[in-house]
């Protein structure tokens, strides 16, 4: 696996990739980065190096794209790595588009368990694929912003991001479909 760092808005990111996809897409400062290097190094069982990958490129522009407010979705292979609980949750935010906002409550419904709403706020804070896999379109029931590795800050900016470029915006927070 590769890595490259990006710079962005919202600060340095450190993106990981395999010939199949991108794996892994953090904040620099995030706190549990290194944890989540030492699982790759043991799926993959090798060193992560800085290098080049074919896909880096591609993430580039669709993430300043997606900082411009001009790309809502994401199309560059994503390897997800995770249990099936943790990939069924990550699956979930795909369901919540760009400029929406949705309950980890709604997560958990819809994935089919309502009282699981812990064990998805749980699998967010492990999503190791950050603003790709939107776990920061998630918020309390309430509509507080809660629970982001990047920080409150970084899930702010890019949920006010979002809001002021959707052609439908629920913002601040309205539950999502």
């Amino acid at each position: 696996m590769v890595l490259k760092e990006i710079q962005s808005p919202v600060g340095v990111l450190l993106a990981g990739a395999v010939n199949e996809g991108i794996c892994l897409l953090e904040f620099t400062e995030k706190e549990r980065l290194e944890l989540q290097l030492g699982r790759l190094r043991k799926v993959y069982g090798e060193d992560l190096e800085y290098g080049d990958n074919r896909l880096f490129p591609i993430l580039e522009s669709q993430l300043k794209e997606y900082f411009e407010g001009k790309r809502k979705e994401f199309d560059i292979p994503l390897i997800v790595l995770g249990t099936d609980f943790q990939k069924k949750a990550w699956e979930a935010l795909h369901s919540v588009t760009y400029g929406k906002t949705n309950s980890y409550e709604a997560q958990a419904i819809k994935i089919g368990d309502k009282n699981a709403v812990r064990a998805v706020a749980k699998a967010n804070g492990e999503n190791r694929i950050a603003i790709l896999i939107p776990c920061h379109r998630i918020v309390g029931k309430n509509g507080d912003l809660t629970g982001y590795g990047g920080g409150l800050w970084r899930k702010k900016f890019l949920l006010e991001l979002e809001g002021k470029n959707s052609d439908s915006p629920t913002l601040p927070f309205l539950p999502g479909e």
